[in-house]
């Protein structure tokens, strides 16, 4: 029984939300003291009307009648104003909990290693971060309060109406329990329906954000049916969850208003019989108790309704907080502030696995000294964007060390390490904002004038300037404004803003137009001048100047020397794909 009523409602759960009501408990207060002003103002207007009825209209006295009349106005005035601010503040208390929530929430997530982002769903996040957000609002505007309000409206009323009539009110009670036992069912049914309901609208964000993305995808190889039909499955489920619940609203409701309107009649009957024949009854407790009797049946049947909210609440509430305990964040235990690298880079016996026991790092090692310019080069999976993952710390290895300038990454902040380092990617990710912002990030630091200075010393100036409105173009979601050669340039003007102490180049100009190639080519002779540069790509005629070339293989170090040594090495790896891509040029 315990378990079941666990499952029902999770106190601990209740709990750890209300933590978050301690920033506003004046607002909470208010809140508290309009819902007591609800239910005892409430409960007063019948009770004026019967002592109006049974001193006045009763005895035929009418000298007092506007009194109770005038204090029946100002009990309604009252419960109207309690009710306004009733409404604002619970409403303003559960949008600021939630946004404290939310911006919790966000800032955990800012934190996490790339593998949980590698594991979970884009459209489940967003869900977490937004819809059950709402819900969870939803939980102080319309479900904990109301419901507070409802069970105490309830006892109030309970209690005039023993102290008025005891035995009209033995009449009420006798009916309540089947309400009762109602509300319990259809709360146990309602919350499985909700938790089902939760799940698919996950699922349906989910689906719907990842085609959207890849909506290109999906055209060019004609898979529009297909995934139409699937979206008809999910949404088909999607409905089917919401049918349970308006199935179960369906058998409830009319049940509890069933029963509500047979004790009514049976109040009307008997206490009729009663004031006529018995006269143990008045009545001015007749006219009450028939506005008592939906004061009190209302409530009851409607917190299963408002417990439906709360539970909703607390479904989406259990799904942020599994979000927020989740323990994924790289260790930034570093206490070294760096301001600037030199640029020494060493691996030594490095070894990383993204899955367990499936090891992509065999023990590489590998020594950059500062200022030079090295390619790591091999096959695609060979493991050489998973060496930038490590540098930058996006992942943890399994053993070995990393050190830049002799000290470990790991004792460097995790933002100053990151701050020293800048990538251009291949797969170049632009915001629906300005290129001045996509190019700052909205750092405070990189004026305009900055990011002019660098576009002209990098050459790209012109390319920007001809564009409507210059560094203020918007280039909308992704970049689609732009060409994947100009995003690229874009991308390439990001990191060379920053004033990196060391630059990576992860296949940088594997999808660029030869003009855009060019520019890039020629920024990068002038930005990895006097820095350390790691250079990834699989067209070796980008890399022939590099001071150094690593050549990778299935996650180790097969060869390592400079171009020219590479090529004299006979049946060398290096050598083979050199004259492999050579032959296609050439063919070409």
């Amino acid at each position: 029984m315990a378990e079941e009523k666990k499952k029902i409602f999770d106190v601990t759960l209740f709990k750890r939300l209300l933590q978050y009501i301690k920033p506003y408990r004046t607002v909470f207060v208010i809140s508290l003291f309009c819902v007591i002003g609800l239910a005892v103002f409430g409960a007063l207007r019948p009770y004026v009307l019967q002592q109006a009825i049974d001193t006045q209209i009763a005895e035929k006295k009418y000298d007092g009648f506007v009194i109770y009349i005038v204090l029946m106005l100002a009990l309604l005035i009252v419960e109207v104003i309690c009710q306004l601010l009733f409404i604002y503040y619970a409403s303003w208390l559960g949008q600021s909990v939630v946004k404290d929530i939310r911006v919790k929430l966000f800032n955990h997530m800012l934190k996490f290693k790339m593998t949980y982002f590698d594991k979970s769903s884009v459209g489940v996040l967003i869900t977490r971060a937004v819809t059950d957000m709402e819900r969870i609002a939803d939980i102080f505007g319309q479900g904990l309060f109301m419901i507070f309000s409802d069970i105490l409206k309830m006892a109030v009323v309970a209690g005039f109406m023993l102290f008025m009539n005891w035995k009209l009110t033995l009449i009420v009670l006798v009916t309540m329990p089947i309400i009762v036992i109602a509300t319990k069912i259809f709360q146990k049914y309602m919350k499985r329906a909700f938790e089902d309901v939760r799940t698919e609208v996950s699922n349906l964000n989910s689906f719907v954000q990842e085609r959207v993305t890849g909506m290109k995808i999906l055209q060019l190889f004609t898979r529009e049916t297909t995934e139409y039909k699937k979206f008809k499955t999910i949404n088909e489920r999607h409905k089917k969850g919401w049918l349970k619940t308006v199935w179960y609203n369906s058998i409830f409701f009319p049940i509890a208003e069933f029963v509500s309107s047979l004790t009514m009649g049976a109040v009307i009957w008997i206490g009729g019989l009663n004031t006529v024949v018995g006269q143990t009854a008045s009545l001015g407790d007749l006219i009450a108790f028939t506005m008592f009797i939906p004061m009190l049946f209302r409530p009851l049947y409607q917190i299963a309704n408002k417990f439906n909210t709360l539970q909703m609440g607390m479904v989406a509430a259990d799904r942020v907080f599994k979000v927020l305990d989740t323990n994924s964040n790289i260790d930034d235990a570093g206490t070294i502030e760096a301001s600037h690298f030199k640029g020494d880079i060493e691996f030594n016996n490095v070894r990383f696995s993204y899955i367990k026991d499936e090891e992509v790092l065999k023990g590489i090692s590998f020594r950059v000294k500062s200022g030079e310019t090295i390619a790591i080069v091999g096959a695609t999976g060979a493991g050489k964007s998973t060496i930038i993952n490590l540098l930058n710390r996006f992942y943890e290895i399994n053993s070995g060390t990393i050190r830049i300038d002799g000290t470990d990454i790991k004792d460097t902040t995790l933002s100053s390490l990151r701050n020293q380092i800048a990538v251009v990617l291949q797969d170049v990710f632009l915001f629906a904002d300005t290129i001045l912002n996509n190019i700052t990030l909205n750092n405070d630091a990189i004026t305009e004038a900055d990011v002019i200075k660098a576009a002209k010393a990098i050459g790209i100036h012109e390319f920007i300037s001809s564009l409507p409105g210059g560094y203020h173009y918007n280039v909308k979601e992704r970049g689609v404004m732009l060409s994947s050669g100009q995003r690229q340039l874009i991308s390439f003007l990001r990191a060379y803003v920053t004033n990196p102490s060391i630059l990576i180049l992860d296949e940088a100009t594997s999808s660029v137009d030869s003009y855009s190639e060019q520019l890039i080519q020629d920024a990068t002779d002038k930005i990895t001048e006097g820095r350390t540069s790691i250079v990834i790509a699989h067209r070796l005629a980008t890399i022939q100047q590099a001071d150094k070339i690593i050549v990778m293989d299935a996650g180790e170090i097969v060869e390592m020397g400079t171009h020219k040594s590479l090529l004299e090495k006979e049946s060398g790896y290096y050598k083979n794909l050199y004259e492999v891509q050579f032959l296609k040029a050439e063919s070409a």
